[in-house]
């Protein structure tokens, strides 16, 4: 799911060699540590800076406990989490403090990139038949892309700065709280269906992190602009949304769609509908997203979308592998695609 925080095998960490070659991350002779204070360096060049790396949203939040982790606690000890044990296994305690992932991180520059392309939305009409994937996966995967951003942007800080510092790139596989994290350096707030919302941009946004340790200036956080508004929870066709802010995954369509492994509960199936990768309704019927711009990006142009599922239904195991290559929708694996294709060809049949 886009913006979920889940498990830390696609982290980066790294550092920047003084002109002496040290390497970051290891202690000097005497232990110290290199823990730089940087005055100059404010959110608004950040933001600059990440703008130059094709990052089009940033800000920054103090390296810390992080006070939503208790929140988070309780959504795992509810057990909302389904069987999304990444999520409540031994990382779950690292989600506390970005300082259990670097050691001296002193500020956390969270990053947006947008994916939007301006394309139809779930819940528009389309042609009898026809599947559903969600808007995020329509073009290529977004870690290499965010991290790859990231890493530009460590680059550019080492030139702002003029000394080497420890920092450590993390996207969405990272065991962060980072929506939280977003929510703190000032990208926008978590609305009512969890995900960020940024005033000007929408929800349509992936989520990077650069710890680093530097002290920079922090962002101001945005106020909840959601309102009376409940059109994501009015629109969720299974009631995932079981509060404001609340989402129980179990019940959710890109999770049923994407991280659960064996059958759907048949109760859920026909709320599904026809999507058969992740699901878009509580973003597309957000006020916040009329008017949020398409990304420039040609790496996120619709590839698929909205596939025929009668085709869909004849593709096996290596046409699975040679169309979706590089798609998020790999994830799902073939026969979790399959299953997906199968329920919504059903559903199709039983609305006419």
């Amino acid at each position: 799911m886009p913006g979920a925080e889940q498990g830390n095998k696609c982290n980066t960490r790294g550092s920047l060699r003084d002109q002496n070659g040290l390497k970051g991350g290891f202690k000097r002779p005497n232990g110290y540590n290199r823990i730089s204070v940087v005055p100059l360096i404010t959110p608004r060049m950040v933001a600059d800076l990440a703008a130059g790396c094709g990052l089009e949203l940033a800000g920054v939040a103090p390296a810390g406990h992080i006070p939503d982790y208790a929140r988070y606690t309780e959504w795992v000890g509810a057990g909302m989490a389904g069987r999304m044990f990444y999520l409540t296994d031994h990382r779950a305690g690292v989600r506390a403090d970005p300082r259990l992932l670097l050691a001296s991180a002193r500020s956390v520059i969270v990053v947006g990139k947008l994916y939007n392309t301006g394309a139809p939305r779930s819940v528009d009409p389309r042609p009898p038949g026809r599947g559903w994937i969600s808007r995020y996966a329509w073009g290529e995967d977004y870690h290499g892309i965010v991290r790859d951003g990231l890493e530009r942007l460590a680059g550019k800080l080492r030139d702002a700065v003029g000394r080497a510092f420890d920092y450590r790139t993390c996207v969405d596989t990272a065991p962060l709280l980072e929506r939280s994290l977003a929510a703190r350096a000032g990208l926008g707030w978590i609305g009512k269906n969890t995900c960020l919302i940024n005033q000007l941009h929408g929800s349509w946004f992936f989520l990077g992190e650069l710890l680093v340790s530097l002290e920079i200036g922090v962002g101001i956080p945005a106020p909840d602009r959601c309102g009376s508004c409940t059109r994501c929870l009015d629109a969720c066709p299974t009631h995932a949304l079981v509060a404001p802010g609340v989402l129980d995954a179990r019940r959710c369509i890109s999770y049923l769609t994407i991280e659960l492994r064996g059958p759907v509960d048949s109760e859920l199936q026909p709320g599904m509908g026809t999507n058969v990768f992740g699901c878009d309704i509580c973003q597309d019927v957000c006020p916040w997203n009329r008017r949020a711009p398409a990304t420039g990006d040609s790496r996120f142009e619709a590839r698929h979308f909205a596939p025929a599922l009668d085709e869909l239904a004849q593709i096996d195991r290596a046409e699975f592998r040679r169309r979706f290559r590089g798609s998020p929708v790999e994830r799902a694996h073939y026969d979790g695609f399959a299953r997906n294709v199968g329920i919504a060809r059903e559903n199709c049949k039983r609305d006419g």
